[in-house]
């Protein structure tokens, strides 16, 4: 007997609470249970059923995650998610709802997990990776060998104007053969797509990847925007109507199952690959869209889907397999839901004929090939030639690589390249982008391809360079920086975090915002307006003392006030009344506490004397982060300045091997750069869980690894191969067996644990941190063998998925959860959803 009591106490909390209460009356029961429940994890001796979970007991997002995972391991209680949470904040309220809850019949499905019949083998798997190397390695020697005889014979242009001419040749002849290779190669090495799937690492798997690789490489992808590149994607199969507005770099690689109809409009971020990976499988499916579609921008959309006539998706929204939009409904959310009474379209019509769209075009091109590109080109060559430095590298002599003359030579002219065209673009984003904008009127309808679309983009583009989103970002400096492109920021409370690294937008002349507020990280500023024949801008204005997470898409008419907290890719409302003084989580937004308890532990840092301190502190660390920044970005440039001297130096011995060989080097030691940076940044403040003050100095540290160690690009030519596995591993990822890596970022990347046999998803993402307001938290992830993980879906900080679980795409999986194995989660937030599978034909590989 005694036996049996010590067991009792000491056994699992869930299962005692099911031995005391045994099968007590169902309403009753399940209220106490839970209420039991949550007392074990807040520490409390009792929880009232009618206590608010944030504003009475204290809690937060966190806590109530862990709530969740303790009733979904319960068999005996309703399932319970973070919406359901928030939607209903006390225990009466939540059990009565979870009791008259009803399946939503419009919820879609994440798909079933689908076994290969045939695993992947390790040999299976070097094979493939050995098969990609030599492919790059012989498409390197094929372009090096092309560009080196191109330069060869411009630097032997006798005059300036004969040197401009012969670059106006090559650089028309080479643009031609990189927008013809991808095709021929699509149509030689695939045929037409069809629904099917194969097996990652296979040789089905080596042929989709070479053609993916070279049709994303096409310099038409830049033409985003264009009818150009419409007609790209109709050579490489798709089907497409008149009058298609593509904005989405994004591009389609199963085009054969791509179907667009007549003026629709895609916005930009769109991912419509018609393709996804999963459970070690790719899979490829249908598109179609019908006429006068609209699509939003941070978009998903999912195989197997479809849009009918005159329907429209809303921003940060997404299409799970198998949903169709009715014509002429509008859909928003993620998975994609009735928004009913809701409408994206805000740019009217314009005369925009087929003679327009031509001259367009023909313009465009004439500026790329006979204007930028030449230019470029020969003033390069002109200017550097009058360097001695660059002279000196051009021919080193058999013993320079010796001496210390040659070395200072390659620091002269990579400093002169980083920093003159720094300072330079850094003047002219200030200036010329003022004086454009002079020609556009906020408000007014401009037709799409003509003098007004062309100062637009130009705006967009030179106003929006990461460089001096990195160098500026997570400091005081930030703020300048914007405003000095445009922005209006009002009265300023500075943060030293007003801003993060990566912020964009269409127009920075429209936008304001309000003072005290801070924004996190990936804010897209949506003012720029589109249909098929005609764009108009907008402001766009953010409230006051509101916090914005990371990727959110605020479009002009968006319904925030002041005092929010808009979170992680929540999609901000575009209809009802203003929200002030509230949070909004979700996609479709809901409310929850614009703050808890917990966040409010650093206000007095906030103001004040101390703050003051603080920032000035703060300050002088950024500008030490930002010179090192600068410092890392010249070295890297060193390195790459030596490599091409040491090219040239081997040409008459090599020929174009040498320039090959340059482009190996070149990529193996960028990536090199980026470990060591990395690496030695941990090595001094090492990565790990964090719960404090952005004015403390742990947070200032993590600030310096971000920029320290930012590169990641670098690395995504290695999508979708073995060597991004690697690659993870020497940045400090503990990453397992054959991971299919096809464009997963990962933050922190020490903080992550990666299970064999995953499968990570173009535009998917791990986040081992979270700033709200003051306040900074980083905590790190598990993510168990053989998981999915869905085109554009993010993970943050404190999640633990078990092995074989599937998130599906454009979910947002939420703070502290713990996922069981083999489950299927989707949606923003994610939650629990049903299986089933779209029917896909010729499976195997």
């Amino acid at each position: 007997m005694l036996e049996e009591s010590v067991e009792a106490s000491t056994a699992d909390p869930d299962q005692s609470s099911i031995a005391r209460h045994g099968n007590a009356d169902p309403e009753i029961g399940t209220e106490s249970l839970m209420a039991e429940l949550l007392a074990g994890i807040v520490r409390v001796d009792q929880v009232p059923v009618d206590s608010h979970f944030f504003h009475d007991l204290g809690a937060d997002s966190l806590v109530m995650a862990q709530f969740c995972a303790r009733v979904r391991k319960r068999a005996d209680l309703p399932p319970v998610s973070m919406k359901d949470i928030y939607r209903y904040p006390t225990i009466r309220s939540l059990v009565t709802a979870l009791g008259d809850s009803a399946p939503d019949p419009e919820e879609p499905s994440v798909p079933a997990v689908i076994e290969p019949t045939t695993p992947v083998s390790t040999a299976e798997y070097l094979l493939c990776g050995t098969l990609q190397f030599l492919f790059f390695l012989g498409y390197s020697f094929l372009t090096a060998w092309v560009a080196v005889r191109g330069l060869v014979w411009i630097y032997a242009g006798s005059a300036l104007i004969d040197i401009y001419l012969r670059a106006v040749v090559f650089s028309s002849a080479t643009f031609l053969g990189l927008c013809v290779v991808p095709i021929l190669a699509k149509w030689a090495l695939i045929g037409r797509w069809k629904p099917q799937q194969f097996r990652v690492w296979s040789l089905a798997y080596f042929r989709f990847w070479c053609v993916k690789s070279l049709i994303r490489s096409s310099p038409l992808v830049l033409f985003a925007g264009s009818p150009l590149y419409a007609l790209y994607l109709r050579a490489l199969g798709a089907k497409i109507g008149r009058g298609v507005a593509i904005f989405s770099r994004s591009v389609p690689v199963c085009t054969d199952l791509l179907t667009i109809g007549d003026n629709t409009v895609i916005r930009k971020d769109s991912s419509i690959a018609c393709y996804r990976a999963h459970s070690g499988l790719i899979q490829t499916g249908a598109v179609t869209f019908g006429k006068d579609v609209f699509v939003g921008e941070i978009t998903v959309i999912d195989i197997e889907t479809s849009m009918g006539d005159g329907s429209q998706l809303g921003h940060a929204s997404g299409l799970h397999a198998g949903q169709a939009v009715p014509a002429g409904e509008c859909w928003h959310g993620s998975p994609a839901q009735r928004a009913a009474g809701t409408d994206y379209r805000m740019a009217d019509s314009a005369d925009c004929g087929i003679w327009r769209r031509v001259a367009y075009c023909v313009l465009q091109l004439l500026s790329m090939q006979v204007l930028y590109v030449p230019l470029a080109v020969s003033t390069t060559i002109v200017v550097f030639t009058a360097l001695p430095q660059f002279t000196a590298l051009l021919d080193p002599g058999p013993l320079a690589f010796t001496s210390w003359t040659f070395y200072r030579n390659a620091l002269v002219v990579s400093a002169v390249f980083l920093f003159g065209s720094a300072l330079l673009s850094l003047l002219v984003v200030g200036t010329v982008p003022r004086l454009l904008n002079l020609a556009i009127k906020p408000g007014k309808v401009y037709a799409l391809y003509g003098f007004h679309y062309g100062v637009h983009r130009t705006i967009a583009v030179m106003t929006n360079r990461k460089f001096f989103r990195h160098l500026f970002g997570d400091s005081s400096a930030i703020v300048h920086y914007l405003r000095y492109i445009g922005y209006d920021l009002s009265r300023v409370e500075q943060t030293g975090s007003n801003f993060g690294t990566e912020v964009k937008h269409e127009n920075p002349f429209l936008i304001s915002v309000g003072t005290g507020t801070m924004v996190a990280d990936g804010l897209s500023v949506l003012n720029a307006e589109f249909s098929s024949t005609a764009f108009r801008v907008s402001p766009v204005s953010v409230g006051s003392h509101s916090f914005l997470g990371n990727q959110i898409a605020y479009p002009p008419q968006g319904k925030t006030g002041d005092n929010c907290l808009l979170a992680t890719k929540v999609m901000v409302p575009v209809d009802g009344e203003i929200r002030e003084g509230v949070g909004l989580l979700g996609s479709p937004s809901f409310e929850i506490p614009r703050t808890v308890e917990r966040d409010s532990m650093f206000d007095h840092l906030k103001s004040g004397e101390e703050q003051r301190r603080c920032l000035a502190a703060k300050n002088k660390h950024n500008t030490v982060t930002a010179g090192l920044y600068l410092l890392l970005q010249w070295s890297h440039l060193f390195g790459l300045t030596v490599i091409t001297a040491f090219a040239v130096d081997l040409y008459d011995s090599l020929g174009s091997s040498a320039a090959a060989l340059a482009s190996l080097l070149g990529l193996s030691f960028s990536v090199a750069h980026f470990v060591l940076a990395e690496r030695t940044i941990t090595a001094i403040q090492k990565v790990k869980p964090l719960y404090c003050s952005i004015y403390d100095l742990s947070f200032w540290r993590h600030e310096r690894y971000w920029k320290v160690a930012a590169g990641t690009e670098r690395i995504t030519f290695f999508n979708g191969t073995p060597f991004k596995n690697v690659i993870w591993r020497l940045l400090g990822t503990q990453v397992g067996s054959r991971v299919f890596d096809d464009g997963f970022d990962i933050s922190e990347r020490s903080l992550v644990t990666i299970g064999d046999d995953c499968t990570l998803n173009s535009g998917s993402g791990i986040q081992c941190h979270s700033q709200e307001d003051g306040a900074f938290k980083m905590e790190g992830c598990t993510i168990g063998a053989g998981c999915t993980l869905g085109v554009g879906s993010f993970v943050h900080y404190g999640v633990t998925l078990g092995e074989g679980m599937v998130l599906a795409p454009d979910s947002f999986l939420m703070k502290g959860e713990t996922v069981p194995p083999h489950a299927r989660w989707g949606g923003n937030p994610a939650r629990p959803m049903q299986e089933h599978m779209p029917d896909l034909q010729g499976a195997g590989g």
